[in-house]
């Protein structure tokens, strides 16, 4: 937590007594519009303005067979299933995410060097990035549990520490994401406004949160204000397609009762201008494989 030697500004203040709205202090697109990258100006555009992108088709078919290999191969791994870095389905006692899959794999950490992922990346937050989070998420048929109503920098500014909104994510479909499925949902819009949650960070609550969301949870009366303002945008698209989104959308996922697995690989990268420090909102920092303290850029 901040300390009385701590000269730095608490923008976004979460975890207190009350619920707070406070409006975005800081830009959305953090580049010139006319920097190059692989984001064509209109899109950035239309990020600033909704709080993500999507991309029809950011890898192959072809690739999209090598990562689902790749993602079957770890979870099936009994060494993998026992490291902390995986989470498991408290009712189904199947993996539900693998953390740190960067680090794990080198097939995904080839992927997070890619031109077309970082690339992106750089562009929107207009600085060499390095990568804050990386999992896989598995969210098989007949029951896999959904993600709550959240905004991600709420969690990662409270619990990680990371001073301000300049952090920007990507989840590159490995299946079918259909309407049924259980798939991402956002409020276009919402980005704009950062919600402090209301109650104090229980100590190692990601041991909870990653399976259950608790802490940092919006209450009823705001996300109703919030969907009634924004609208809610559901996300489909085929294996391959991918979606940005800036690290304040307010966004979740529905549980996947269809026979139809949604699988993804997520990819959150942060600026190598707003590393983390202590966090703002709780007792101790998180792991780190759940919030890197290593900045080395993504070469």
């Amino acid at each position: 937590m901040a300390t009385t030697t701590d000269i730095r500004a608490d923008l976004y203040p979460s975890r207190g007594a009350t619920e707070v709205s406070v409006p975005r202090k800081d830009p959305v697109v953090w580049n010139s519009p006319d920097a190059p990258g692989p984001v064509a100006r209109e899109d950035l555009a239309s990020f600033e303005r909704d709080g993500f992108l999507t991309v029809d088709q950011l890898i192959t078919p072809d690739e999209v067979t090598g990562y689902r290999a790749e993602l079957d191969r770890l979870v099936g791994d009994p060494a993998i299933r026992a490291d902390p870095r995986s989470i498991v389905e408290s009712s189904s006692q199947e993996i539900r995410s693998v953390f740190e899959v960067h680090r794990i794999s080198e097939v995904f950490a080839a992927l997070v060097r890619d031109e077309r992922v970082v690339g992106r990346a750089r562009q929107i937050l207009g600085s060499d990035v390095y990568v804050h989070q990386s999992r896989i998420n598995v969210k098989p048929g007949f029951g896999a549990s959904g993600f709550y109503w959240h905004s991600d920098f709420e969690t990662w500014h409270a619990e990680d520490g990371l001073p301000n909104m300049r952090t920007v994510s990507v989840s590159i479909a490995l299946t079918d994401n259909l309407d049924t499925n259980g798939g991402l949902m956002i409020m276009p819009g919402s980005h704009r406004t950062f919600l402090g949650c209301a109650g104090a960070t229980p100590k190692d609550n990601y041991k909870r949160s990653l399976q259950m969301q608790d802490a940092g949870i919006p209450s009823n009366g705001a996300l109703t204000q919030f969907a009634d303002e924004h609208g809610i945008r559901l996300f489909t698209g085929a294996a391959g397609s991918a979606t940005w989104f800036d690290c304040n959308c307010m966004h979740g996922s529905g549980d996947n009762i269809t026979p139809y697995a949604r699988s993804n690989v997520f990819i959150v990268f942060n600026s190598v201008e707003n590393t983390a420090q202590e966090p703002f909102a709780a007792p101790v920092r998180r792991p780190e494989y759940i919030g890197a303290r290593d900045f080395t850029p993504v070469r």
